[in-house]
């Protein structure tokens, strides 16, 4: 499913139950044109900057990481972690490749609670 597919459903989703998540609406409360969003919706624009991104990931109650990588991005705050160490990171990364979720959160536990 393309980002504009993905965000015109969860809109659309939001929408069924409550009026305020219209295209109109959320556009409005995301700083956008209606036609740019549309647009987006329609996969005729490309996916938004981060910046809007996070807006849409804030309006619709979804996770800012996943919108962004659906969109081709990383996070702002992401790209500077890698990048102080780009080559460990793109080790690790391509490492757990294969790993099953639960083994990912795992470590992420570890790492987080400081269980080395």
């Amino acid at each position: 499913m393309t980002y504009g597919a993905y965000i015109r459903r969860i809109r659309e989703e939001r929408r069924r139950t409550d009026r305020s998540y219209s295209l109109r609406q959320v556009a409005k409360r995301i700083g956008v044109e209606p036609a740019y969003l549309s647009k987006i919706e329609r996969s005729e624009a490309p996916p938004p900057s981060e910046v809007v991104t996070r807006k849409l990931a804030d309006e619709l109650n979804e996770d800012v990481d996943v919108l962004l990588a659906m969109s081709g991005k990383v996070s702002s705050d992401l790209r500077d972690i890698i990048l102080k160490r780009p080559a460990l990171f793109a080790d690790l990364i391509r490492q757990l490749r294969g790993t099953p979720d639960d083994a990912i959160l795992r470590i992420v536990r570890e790492v987080r609670d400081g269980e080395w």
